[in-house]
């Protein structure tokens, strides 16, 4: 194995494989470093698993749903979910993922180390008994769960733990109302598992716009998951079997405990003594618009930045570390109008700014709204509306903010993100022809709006 490199990477995520590569391409000599799996967050622990799941939910649903549709012979009163079967199934899809990135790397002539690595200096790197010496140094490390929000959280399983079960966990109570909080809240439901959704605010999701945070807390509940806003958090006790969420006002008790309180740069044990640059107060590491640290030819990109915490975007900034350096390039990323997706059942897609957002601007906005029953819930008792909201600058006519409650939400606000990056304006929309019958219609169909802000 080498010892001196053009470029060492630590963290062998979507973001770093993506940068060793990618520098790889323009005959950098390039090194990738990674303590678990080639993969990371995304692939091994995180989105990939996670949708398997979803996707198990909704199989779940679909089949409980049939005998309307005509299909005999389905008794759902004898239908469960073995989670253990999902687990190998899915064990057996990362790992052939995981092998994948691998190649992908060797292929690309990246060379793989393996081990926790630390930082000796800004061009040492120690792995075990070995020294690694490079010219630049990407940190990719990404993020891990937070165990410090309150006391006990260490009795807690973090979504790594729920994406490895071998059995029915139970009676579940889930912390927080973020991504991971409102997604396996979701997912379990689905799957026939019991679930309480606790967390400190009033609605779910903070960030997103109102109207969709309604409508999705509506929707939790009336699923029969049991929803908790304003919990004030005061500890977690593991008893024989069980474990008890307590508040500053009552206590919980139950089977599996989710801790989905946000995740936290995974930076503990990496840089020696002195060697750390600079970190901001959640201890992120601070980049420029290019990704430098405060030390020279150190680079940070995706999550142990902290700053948009989304795999494409760990993408986006490896690439552009690696064109700027070894392709004499000067990308910079552009963080406005990125598109994401929630995968609640349904799901969520959104992009732009939320009409709260839009309100603290000096330009007034329309807002279009529009509300239905999806067509495939025609036949079933419990029908969940759609929801597609769209915020139009008035003076430009130009599509600010596109928020969708529904199923397919994600693969149509995908599509429209392309719009967004070219100046869609409502005008555009409205010149579309509709494909009919779909959800995404309902895009190029409203009119009127319901409200100026």
């Amino acid at each position: 194995m080498s010892s001196k490199f053009d470029l060492l990477v630590i963290g062998g995520g979507s973001g770093g494989v993506a940068c060793a590569r990618r520098a790889a391409e323009y005959n950098a000599k390039v090194a990738i470093i990674e303590s678990h799996r080639f993969g990371g967050t995304c692939v091994i622990r995180g989105c990939i698993p996670k949708k398997l799941m979803m996707y198990a939910g909704e199989i779940g649903d679909t089949v409980f749903q049939a005998g309307n549709f005509g299909w005999i012979g389905f008794e759902p009163a004898k239908i469960s979910h073995e989670i253990g079967t999902w687990t190998y199934e899915k064990n057996i899809e990362i790992s052939r993922l995981e092998k994948i990135y691998e190649n992908l790397l060797k292929t690309s002539g990246v060379e793989l180390i393996r081990g926790s690595a630390v930082v000796v200096n800004k061009n040492e790197i120690k792995v075990g008994d070995h020294h690694f010496f490079t010219k630049n140094l990407v940190i990719a490390v990404g993020g891990t769960p937070n165990l410090n929000q309150i006391n006990g959280l260490e009795n807690a399983l973090t979504s790594d733990g729920i994406l490895d079960l071998d059995k029915n966990p139970g009676k579940v109570g889930i912390l927080g109302s973020g991504y991971i909080a409102t997604e396996f809240a979701s997912i379990l439901n689905n799957l026939g598992i019991e679930v309480s959704l606790l967390f400190r605010a009033d609605l779910p999701l903070k960030g997103f716009d109102e109207d969709i945070r309604v409508r999705l807390m509506n929707h939790m509940v009336n699923s029969g998951i049991n929803v908790h806003p304003t919990s004030k958090f005061h500890s977690i006790e593991k008893t024989c079997e069980r474990a008890k969420v307590k508040l500053t006002d009552r206590t919980f008790e139950f089977d599996t405990v989710l801790n989905a309180l946000g995740r936290s740069p995974n930076l503990e044990g990496l840089f020696g003594p002195g060697q750390s640059p600079t970190l901001g107060s959640r201890g992120e590491i601070i980049v420029d618009e290019n990704n430098k640290s405060s030390i020279p030819n150190v680079f940070a990109i995706g999550d142990v930045t902290d700053r948009v915490n989304l795999t494409p975007v760990a993408i986006a900034e490896g690439r552009a570390v690696a064109e700027n350096l070894f392709n004499n390039n000067s990308l910079k990323v552009d963080y406005n109008e990125i598109a994401t997706a929630v995968f609640t059942s349904p799901p969520i897609g959104t992009i732009g700014l939320t009409e709260e957002a839009a309100k603290k601007t000096k330009n007034s906005h329309r807002i279009f709204e529009s509300e239905f029953n999806p067509l495939k819930k025609s036949f079933t008792s419990k029908k969940t509306k759609a929801y597609y909201k769209l915020i139009v600058e008035d003076k430009s006519d130009k599509l600010v903010g596109a928020h969708i409650f529904g199923d397919d939400a994600p693969e149509i606000i995908q599509t429209l993100a392309v719009a967004f990056k070219a100046g869609v304006k409502k005008s555009h929309l409205d010149d579309t022809m509709a494909v009919h019958p779909t959800g995404a219609e309902e895009l190029v169909l409203m009119r009127k709006p319901s409200r100026i802000i």
